[in-house]
Parts: C-alpha cells; structure tokens; sequence
C-alpha cells in the first residue's frame, strides 16, 4: 500500500514536530481540530498540517492514522477512531505512539483490530524531530514493517519485531530511567527545602555528583510544564512494572511527585513558554512551597 496521506492525532510538541518532518519529505499530513484551542491550530498551520475538521473526515482520508498523545487519553481516542473507522468503511492502519504499558497497547489493539484496521504498537524516544539526533520511533506487530516508509524522514524507525507490545515495553522501561530519575531527582530536591538543608545539598552536590548535578539544571526547572503529562506515563510504567511482578512503588511514587508539580506556581506554562531565566533552585523552592499547603494542594 502507497502511504501518502498521513493522519497525526494530535498536533501537540511531538506530533507537530513529527507532521512537520513529514511534510517536508513529501507527506500530505493530516488532522482533526475540532474543539482544538487555539495554540493548537496555530502550531499545526506552523507545522504544514492541513485541518479536516472531524476525525471522522480525517479518517475517510487517510492512509495511516499515528495517535500522539498523553497516554490517559490513548484508549480513548483509539475507540473514536474505531467509531469513525465503522462510520466511514475505511479502515487505514492505525499506529499508536503513546507512552502505554504493553497491557495497554493490547486494549488498544483490540479495539482497532475489531473495527477491521492493522494496529502497530509503537514508543518514541528522543526530543521531537527536528534536532540534531533522529527521533526514534520503535515499532512492534504484524504490521510494523509498513513504517519503513518513514525511516530516514525526520526519525529513524527501530523494528521490534511481530508481536505487538514490545515497542511499548521499551518506551516503558526507557521511560522509567529517563523520567522516574528526574522526578526522584525532583523529590529529594524538594525535600532539602522542606527540612532546611537546601544550601548543603546543593553544594555537596556540586562538589561530588558534578555531572549528575548539571542533568539536574538542565531538566528540572521544564518539569512542572510537562507534569501533568508525565503522570499518565508514570502510571502506566507501574502497570508494566506490576504486571511482571515488579515493584511498582517507584513510579507511582513518581505520578505523585509530578502531581505536586500540577500545583505548583509554574504548572500554567508549556515547554514552549519556559521561564528560561528562572534557575532549578527558583524551580524547586516555588514546588516544595505546594507541599502540605491544603489551599493549593486539594
């Protein structure tokens, strides 16, 4: 089958990016924004995307469907796909790329393949498109080889092999080092500011875990843009983690940590919108004042 037209459920950071790489490499990319806000639509015209209105109508066009979004509202978008999918009698493959425990992606899977289309399980690592590294799309099923059609164009596609859930296990486990360590990093950051050590953790910090340290500025200040997101994913790390007979605690432990940042002063920005000035000790103390604050925390 000739991929062409390619749908991008939703244009957010990562999927905007994605539908932009595409688009330069010759890919008439696709989208729904029907009840989309306005950063929405002005970061998909940025993007080259072109608006059907309804996924119904994005779904009568196109020749693969790719579903980039938080990972709570995965299943949900795939069963308004299936609907849209029975609604229109096409039924083009559809690639999720969501940060969902294999469990999840096996939900999914069911109900894409009961409204009659090929489901790939699919993880992304790396920033968006666009930088320097190619962002790596793993992919996993019986229909997984169809991606190939985009390897080389904007991110390189990673084959997992035939059985679906097993790009979502490595975004799961990748996940779980990347994201479950900032959030740790996060914590006993915040810690230090409630029991008033902040200033020796800091320095000892800086004078023996230098590298560690420098992540640490790095990351930590875009957290509570990116929190509310991270939530989800945490959760869905401990379903991977339970489901293998692993502890759990840790991730769920780190869902709460990044619900805290919900609360916190800076959690109304996006990566976009980054206080860039503001330093990680400014992040953390502004976080660690959200703790056991029954006014802000309810």
């Amino acid at each position: 089958m000739t991929i062409r037209t390619v749908a991008i459920l939703s244009p957010g950071e990562m999927g905007a990016a994605t539908g932009k790489a595409f688009q330069q490499h010759g890919f008439d990319i696709i989208t729904a924004l029907d009840g989309r806000s306005e950063t929405s639509r002005k970061r998909a015209a940025a993007a080259g995307f072109r608006d059907c209105g309804s996924i119904t109508s994005v779904i009568a066009e196109a020749d693969i469907v790719f579903s980039i979004l938080p990972p709570g509202d995965a299943l949900t978008q795939a069963e308004q796909v299936a609907t849209a999918m029975r609604e229109t009698g096409h039924t083009p493959p559809y690639f999720d790329c969501n940060a969902v425990s294999p469990e999840t992606a096996a939900q999914i899977g069911t109900v894409i393949e009961a409204a009659g289309a090929a489901y790939i399980d699919g993880g992304i690592v790396g920033n968006p498109p666009g930088t320097a590294v190619p962002t790596r799309f793993y992919v996993s099923g019986s229909g997984a080889e169809q991606m190939n059609v985009f390897d080389g164009k904007g991110v390189d596609i990673k084959q997992c092999g035939p059985e679906a859930g097993k790009a979502s296990a490595v975004k799961m486990c990748y996940a779980g080092i990347t994201k479950g360590t900032s959030a740790l990093h996060a914590a006993m950051l915040m810690a230090a500011e409630k029991l008033g050590i902040a200033n020796d953790l800091h320095d000892e910090l800086t004078y023996s875990q230098g590298a560690m340290y420098k992540r640490m500025e790095n990351l930590t200040s875009a957290l509570p843009a990116v929190s509310d997101r991270y939530i989800g994913e945490m959760e869905e790390i401990a379903k991977t983690m339970g489901a293998i007979g692993m502890p759990s605690g840790f991730h769920d432990g780190s869902a709460d940590l990044y619900g805290l940042m919900t609360k916190s002063p800076y959690a109304s920005e996006i990566r976009e919108t980054v206080d860039k000035s503001r330093t990680m000790r400014q992040t953390v103390e502004g976080c660690a004042a959200v703790v056991g604050n029954k006014d802000i925390a309810g």
